[in-house]
């Protein structure tokens, strides 16, 4: 007797996050199914519109991965949205204004 595991399940998470508000939606898909597959099976589409899967980055705990990447079992895949402000950008107009940093972010203004 052979098992069928063509239409084996996998459980996925697709979770995004906005400043004041987290959603992380639990799908069940088959397995095989891809980054993008699963970010659409899951709708979180149509509660944030804003999401563009053509610009917004995908990854999977913490790790930038493309849209065709393959999922397992209990991956959770992330979508980014874009940056508001480039962190390079911030430092140079911070220098520009001769604003020196400590290690910690705090002033260093008044050490010796």
């Amino acid at each position: 007797m052979t098992e069928d595991t063509s239409h084996k399940n996998i459980m996925v998470e697709v979770a995004y996050a906005l400043p004041k508000q987290q959603l992380i939606i639990p799908v069940n898909v088959a397995d095989g199914t891809t980054a993008e597959a699963a970010v659409i099976a899951s709708g979180i589409i149509e509660k944030f519109p804003e999401i563009d899967l053509a610009t917004n980055k995908l990854g999977i705990f913490g790790k930038l991965v493309k849209s065709d990447t393959v999922l397992r079992h209990l991956d959770r895949v992330e979508i980014y949205r874009p940056l508001i402000a480039d962190p390079k950008e911030v430092r140079r107009q911070r220098a520009a204004e001769g604003k020196v940093m400590k290690k910690g972010g705090g002033s260093a203004e008044g050490e010796a």
